[in-house]
């Protein structure tokens, strides 16, 4: 057995298919397909459900993908480690990011690309719980997502708490408004994200506290389509305050304190607890403590100013 062979597994399994594995492993489809035969002998079970085309893996080869992501994983995290002495890692990095924390990526990106030029980097869009299930599968480094539900050992870094303004157009009867009642606002004709996204289920359930029920006229999966949506005049819509910083008054939106309820929600850093901690994750934490702490976020959970042991963000 050798690292190729689990690469090429974890490629086909993210593939599904021979063809795109071997393309995307640089490799031969021929080849592709003898090394993994050689896995499955020499482990001796069939690892893919094999017919004209890819069919999926075996309830073994299952087993042996969770196995393989991990050592793949650790074996480039030495590999990256051991290259700091060569002037640098030069490996990519891998974060999954719910949708209102975009905007907090750039200030770890630049800080840890002052330290590491060399690193590369990956930025996926993804609901809080394909995040968990990406880091625990191996998929992804680290998570930017919401801390506040911590059932498993995960390590993290608390960031920032979110909270909440009500967006509207710069010529919106309330765009000059101090603040606003979450039940003033549930009034409004609004535009929200989806259902599945735990940014709805905080804003569905902040109007229930005021003893409202918003009924959102238009639903999306993507920031930026509800801010155009916004900044046409029809609509409103409750989002993260740190959006305002990507699209202020030079987009032609205004933001609006939201009040009673008050409501915030921390964000921050989340990835397994290994020891060692894989070189780019440890440097991405160390980045991610000198770019941007919040300290209001300091009552909300212990310890803000230092990495902790938390847990499950299936939500």
């Amino acid at each position: 057995m050798d690292i190729r062979q689990l690469r090429y597994l974890i490629a086909l399994a993210r593939e599904r298919h021979f063809s795109r594995a071997a393309e995307a492993c640089a490799v031969t489809q021929p080849t592709l397909s003898a090394r993994i035969r050689q896995l499955e002998e020499e482990l001796g079970v069939p690892l893919v459900a094999r017919g004209q085309r890819f069919h999926g893996l075996t309830p073994e080869g299952e087993r042996v993908l969770r196995w393989a992501r991990r050592i793949v994983e650790d074996w480039d995290g030495l590999r990256d480690d051991l290259s700091v002495g060569d002037g640098g890692p030069e490996g990519r990095l891998t974060l999954g990011v719910i949708p209102s924390a975009l905007p907090a990526v750039a200030p770890l990106v630049t800080a840890l690309r002052a330290r590491w030029p060399k690193v590369r980097f990956q930025v996926l869009s993804r609901s809080s719980a394909r995040i968990a299930q990406a880091l625990e599968a191996f998929e992804i480094d680290a998570g930017l997502t919401y801390l506040d539900e911590a059932t498993e050992p995960f390590l993290v870094r608390p960031l920032y708490a979110e909270r909440y303004r009500l967006f509207t157009a710069q010529g919106h009867p309330l765009a000059g408004r101090a603040s606003l009642g979450w039940a003033e606002a549930a009034a409004l004709p609004l535009c929200a994200l989806t259902p599945d996204m735990r940014n709805r289920r905080i804003v569905d359930a902040a109007f229930a506290e005021a003893g409202a029920a918003a009924e959102p006229e238009v639903e999306s999966n993507s920031m930026l389509s509800l801010l155009a949506l916004v900044r046409s005049g029809g609509f409103c819509a409750v989002l993260p305050e740190r959006l305002q910083d990507l699209a202020g008054g030079a987009a032609g939106l205004a933001a609006v304190p939201l009040s009673a309820p008050e409501v915030s929600r921390p964000v921050g850093l989340a990835a397994l607890a290994r020891d060692p901690l894989p070189l780019l994750v440890e440097g991405l934490m160390q980045a991610a403590e000198a770019a941007m702490i919040d300290p209001m976020i300091d009552p909300m959970i212990d310890g803000a100013d230092q990495t902790i042991e938390t847990g499950d963000l299936k939500s």
